[in-house]
C-alpha cells in the first residue's frame, strides 16, 4: 500500500465504492443507471468513480432509511454539481427539503398512534363510530351488517 495521500481527483474502482459505502457493487450500477452518480470508463472498460461519489451514494443511504423514494433523491441531485463535492449550502438545501418530509410523516404517526390510543381503549363495538376501521362510516354506504367479516361458504357452516 502507498504511503501517499488521497487526492480529490483520484478515480476508485466499484469494488473500492462498494467497500467504503458499505453498498453492493449492483445496487452502484442500478444508480448509476439511474443517473443518480456516474463514472467514467478505463480504456478497458472499467468503472471508475471519483471520491465525491462516495458522499452521494451516503446521501442515497440516508434518503432510503427515511423512506425518501429514488425518484425524489434523483430530483435534489438534479441541482448538485456534477463534477465536484457538494459543498454546505447544497447539503443544507437537501437537509431542508428533506426535514419538511420528515415534519409530515412524524405529525402523521402521532395521529396514527392517537388513533390507535383511541381504538384499544374506546372499547367500542360498532363499526360505525370506529375511526380506525371505519373512517366517516365509509362502509355504511353498502348498507349494513358486518362488512369486514369474511361471507362464510355454505360447505364452511358445519
Amino acid at each position: 500500500m502507498s504511503d501517499e495521500k488521497p487526492v480529490p481527483t483520484d478515480l476508485l474502482t466499484v469494488g473500492e465504492v462498494a467497500r467504503r459505502t458499505g453498498v453492493a457493487v449492483s445496487a452502484l450500477h442500478f444508480y448509476e443507471r439511474q443517473g443518480l452518480i456516474s463514472s467514467t470508463r478505463t480504456p478497458g472498460g472499467q468503472r471508475r468513480y471519483a471520491r465525491h461519489v462516495i458522499r452521494r451514494v451516503s446521501v442515497i443511504q440516508v434518503a432510503k432509511r427515511m423512506g425518501i423514494p429514488l425518484a425524489e433523491v434523483g430530483e435534489v441531485f438534479a441541482d448538485l454539481p456534477q463534477d465536484r463535492m457538494p459543498g454546505k449550502t447544497d447539503w443544507r438545501r437537501i437537509s431542508e427539503r428533506w426535514r419538511g418530509r420528515l415534519e409530515v410523516r412524524r405529525r402523521e404517526l402521532e395521529r396514527m398512534e392517537r388513533e390507535l390510543v383511541e381504538c384499544i381503549g374506546c372499547g367500542c363495538v360498532s363499526l360505525r363510530s370506529c375511526r380506525v376501521l371505519n373512517p366517516d362510516d365509509e362502509l355504511g354506504t353498502d348498507g349494513s351488517g358486518p362488512r369486514l367479516l369474511p361471507e362464510i361458504q355454505p360447505d364452511e357452516q358445519g
